[in-house]
C-alpha cells in the first residue's frame, strides 16, 4: 500500500473534461489501493489567471469534500508547515512530509485527502 501517489492531469495537454475525467479515474484508482492521499499536478495557468484544469479540478474537489466523497484537499500555495490543515494531513499521510512542494507555495499543485 502506498500512501502518496502523483499524478500529472496537464500531461499531453488534454481538453479540460479529459483531465477531470483522469481525476476521476485516479481518485478511484488511489481509493481501491488503499492511498490516503493523492497529489496532482495540474499547472496554474500561462495567463497567470489561474489555468482551467486548475480551477475546474479545483472547483470537483469543493463539491466532492462537500458531498463527504473526499477528506479534503490542500491547494498547493497553501502545502505549508504553518496552515493547519497541512498538519493534519501529515498524521494521515506521513510521505507528505518528504513532499518536495512542502513550503514552495506551488499553485500548480494540490493535495487530496482521502
Amino acid at each position: 500500500m502506498s500512501e502518496l501517489r502523483e499524478v500529472n492531469l496537464e500531461r499531453g495537454m488534454p481538453t479540460v473534461q479529459a483531465a477531470l475525467s483522469l481525476l476521476a479515474l485516479e481518485l478511484r484508482r488511489s481509493r481501491s489501493m488503499g492511498d490516503t492521499a493523492l497529489k496532482i499536478i495540474h499547472g496554474y495557468g500561462s495567463t497567470g489567471k489561474g489555468g482551467k484544469i486548475r480551477v475546474q479540478a479545483r472547483g470537483r474537489l469543493e463539491r466532492m469534500k462537500g458531498a463527504g466523497e473526499i477528506r479534503g484537499y490542500i491547494p498547493g500555495e497553501e502545502f505549508s508547515i504553518f496552515n493547519p490543515a497541512t498538519l493534519e494531513a501529515f498524521r494521515r499521510c506521513g510521505a507528505l512530509r518528504k513532499d518536495p512542494d512542502l513550503e514552495r507555495h506551488n499553485n500548480g499543485v494540490t493535495i487530496i485527502l482521502l
